[in-house]
This record gives C-alpha cells, sequence and structure tokens, in this order.
C-alpha cells in the first residue's frame, strides 16, 4: 500500500482544516483525471506505522477538524491495513471526521467494513462530461456526497 502525499493543512477538501492523504493505484483511469500519475499503485512511498504516526501526530491540534482521504482510488487499497488505518485515527480523535472520496459507488462499498468509520464519503468516477465546477467536493454532477449520522447513511441534497 503506497500513498503520494499527506497535506497538513488542507481547506479543499472537506470542511475546515484539515489533513489529507492521497493514496497510490486506481483501477478506475477516469478520462482526464486530476490524479493521473497516482493510477499506478507503486506510486510515492510505502504507507507504514510511521506514516500513521505522522498523520496521528498532524490531527493532534484542536484547529485540525478531520482527515480526509482521497486517492488514486482508497478502496483499491489492502482492505485490512485500510481498515486497521481508519480504526487506529477514529479511536484516537473520535471527535474528528473522516472523509473519502471514491469512484465506486455507495452501493460498491456499503459493505466494507471501512465504512464504520468513515464519517463522508463522495462516491462516483468523475465523468468529464458531466464535470461542473460549482459543485461542493466534487467534479462531476454524477457524484454524491454521502454522510454518517447516528450510524445512518444518507445522501446530501
Amino acid at each position: 500500500m503506497n500513498y503520494a502525499k499527506i497535506n497538513s493543512m488542507d481547506i479543499a477538501n472537506g470542511d475546515g482544516i484539515r489533513v489529507s492523504i492521497f493514496f497510490s493505484g486506481c483501477v478506475h483511469h477516469c478520462k482526464n483525471c486530476f490524479n493521473r500519475e497516482l493510477w499506478d499503485f507503486d506510486y510515492g512511498e510505502h504507507f507504514t506505522s510511521e506514516t500513521i504516526f505522522t498523520i496521528k501526530n498532524l490531527l493532534s491540534p484542536r484547529y485540525i477538524r478531520g482527515l480526509s482521504i482521497l486517492g488514486g482510488e482508497p478502496f483499491n487499497q489492502d482492505a485490512e491495513k485500510f481498515f486497521e488505518f481508519l480504526k487506529e485515527i477514529k479511536t484516537t480523535y473520535p471527535e474528528k471526521d473522516i472523509w473519502v472520496w471514491t469512484g465506486y459507488s455507495f452501493k460498491d462499498v456499503e459493505k466494507a467494513d471501512a465504512l464504520e468509520y468513515i464519517d463522508y464519503l463522495i462516491d462516483g468516477r468523475f465523468i468529464e462530461e458531466k464535470k461542473d465546477l460549482t459543485l461542493r467536493f466534487r467534479g462531476s454532477s454524477n457524484q454524491h456526497i454521502w454522510h454518517k449520522i447516528n450510524g445512518v447513511w444518507t445522501k446530501e441534497e
């Protein structure tokens, strides 16, 4: 499991000031993808316990609202490692929210163990023909923001 970069203060990928990580590897290969270099699963640095330690430290200030996970494709990663990473972050910082972007539909990932620790899921492949720069946190109109409230997932309109 590799990652391309970690941003310590991201204001573009979710509400508030956030830490974000961009995982490497994606099978979707969306036309005009803005992270094309992240299609390669070997791109970037190896994800290790030191990576988790770094992210936990970056999340520690009170002004950091949460963690954003993008790619590549987070759900193309080692499922067990991804689940354990999310669990460790949520256990350490239960008050911080976790946002994940995926090219899969919500229906495709709704049974994934990882959803237990995710608060927001932005689903759907980027589709160039449906590109809409006015959308909040999305690139094309087919993508949706799902929010988990009290364990129930709802699609934001």
